[in-house]
């Protein structure tokens, strides 16, 4: 869960998560959407795939990443416990 939060702290790496949310993207892809060095790019590449928030499959010299929903799914609920917040009444609202 640690990697999970540290993962979600940074809003370069959100951002990532909202591409990804709308379909999966190659790395050069996502990295039109930043003024960010690959280097870096490719760091919150991997501090996502390292909270498995995101998968990536190598074609050739393509990466294409997509987002691992199950596992941010996970963590929202968790939160949402952590702070006595019902998902149900959420649903309601």
């Amino acid at each position: 869960m640690q990697k999970t939060f540290k993962a979600l702290s940074d809003p370069t790496r959100r951002k990532v998560l909202q591409l990804l949310r709308e379909r999966d993207m190659t790395a050069g892809e996502i990295a039109g959407y930043f003024n960010s060095t690959k280097p870096t790019l490719s760091r919150h590449f991997s501090v996502l795939q390292e909270a498995d928030l995101i998968q990536g499959t190598k074609n050739s010299s393509t990466i294409t990443y997509r987002l691992n929903v199950t596992v941010l799914e996970e963590t929202l609920l968790a939160m949402m416990e952590m702070f006595n917040i019902d998902p149900e009444r959420m649903k309601n609202d």
